[in-house]
């Protein structure tokens, strides 16, 4: 009997799996594929979990996979939710809970067309699955973990499509072929402490974190490129913590995002900062420090034989033909495409992370026969 996708989704739901706590969910999905013939193996690290499922011989040169996560974000105020946060209660069509659109339902999407396709067509090749527990939080043990065992272990996806919520409005409208990287800069400007009614025995950092702010918000980075918008930067929170009105502080802090495209890496940024940083120090006397975490580089997955099955099996269930994108933050392709070419095709994100999350129960059937199609059209070839 072929699985149900929204069963699935609703049995995930009601894991509370806000990162890092795995909830049950991963048990769950491990118990149902090695029911299927999947050969299961927990890859749990630094107290995340996660569970990669192989269908099929290991090393075969033809390995089709399929990434995800089952943590979700927190709930924020659970009293502003008008349905149970873990409950997936349908109504009006729609199954409610945190992480229904992001994305438990497209994890138990690909887990039902995996577990049928490999029942009743079983292919020549294999079939895998990568899910982690730590793609909501620092991602640092969840999809890299899997890929490092994943090499340690000799074992290998040849193509992999990340399940995530990759249309806007509707339906088959986009799919992912890339994703801007993305870094934050954590600026501390530090002057001297001093009485505000005698400025020339102080060194004020307000002005120099001002001008620095004002220079790298002012830039243009670039104006894009062939597959990416230009790229942005962000000044998210200027601090200084100051209640004193006859006090000029000795220090103010800053930080800002930057999400970038292919024009740019995440070290030449870097440099870029810490240039200007250096500018705005020898102008006004102060000395700042420069934190930066890279979270991801932008990369691309090139048009091409991948992205054409993928679009191709879209527009066969949904009579729409994607858009190729790399519009949006980051996800954990961003790891896979150091392994295999990857790309990203899910359903409608509009609620995600929102108070009353909620998916379109048709949706996920749909979603589950736009990847038994995919799986279908390429064990084919």
């Amino acid at each position: 009997m072929p699985l149900d996708p929204a069963d699935l989704t609703a049995a995930l739901i009601r894991c509370p799996s806000v990162t890092p706590e795995e909830g049950g969910a991963l048990v769950f999905l491990e118990t149902h594929l090695s029911a299927a013939g999947f050969t299961c193996t927990r890859v749990d690290r630094a107290g995340i979990s996660n569970l990669f499922a192989r269908w099929g011989a290991k090393g075969h040169p033809r390995s089709f996979g399929f990434n995800g996560h089952t943590d979700v974000v927190p709930l924020g105020d659970p009293g502003d939710w008008t349905m149970a946060p873990f409950g997936a209660d349908i109504k009006d069509g729609f199954m409610y809970g945190r992480g229904a659109t992001d994305m438990k339902s497209g994890v138990a999407a690909f887990v039902a067309a995996a577990v049928d396709f490999v029942t009743d067509t079983p292919p020549d090749g294999a079939v895998i699955l990568t899910i982690t527990g730590d793609e909501e939080g620092d991602s640092t043990d969840g999809t890299i973990a899997l890929l490092d065992w994943m090499a340690q272990s000799g074992e290998q996806m040849t193509d992999c499509l990340v399940g995530e919520p990759t249309c806007p409005d509707h339906m088959g409208q986009m799919m992912k072929i890339g994703r801007r990287g993305s870094m934050n800069a954590h600026f501390t400007v530090t002057g001297q402490q001093g009485h505000s009614a005698y400025p020339h025995r102080a060194l004020n950092p307000m002005p120099a974190m001002a001008r620095l702010m004002d220079r790298l918000s002012s830039h243009e980075l670039d104006t894009g490129t062939d597959h990416f918008d230009a790229s942005t930067l962000a000044v998210v929170t200027i601090d200084t913590g100051n209640p004193a009105t006859n006090v000029i502080p000795a220090q103010t802090r800053a930080t800002l995002n930057i999400r970038f495209n292919d024009t740019h890496t995440g070290a030449g940024l870097s440099d870029w900062l810490r240039a200007e940083a250096a500018r705005v120090d020898a102008e006004f006397g102060t000395k700042t420090t420069l934190q930066i975490k890279i979270s991801g580089e932008s990369f691309l997955t090139p048009p091409g034989p991948l992205s054409d099955l993928v679009a191709k099996s879209v527009q066969a269930e949904t009579g729409v033909t994607p858009e190729l994108s790399t519009s949006g933050g980051t996800s954990d392709a961003r790891f896979v495409k150091d392994h295999c070419p990857v790309v990203e095709f899910g359903l409608v994100g509009k609620t995600m992370h929102q108070v009353d999350e909620r998916v379109e129960v048709a949706q996920i059937h749909q979603l589950k026969s736009i990847y038994s199609r995919i799986l279908r059209d390429y064990f084919a070839q």
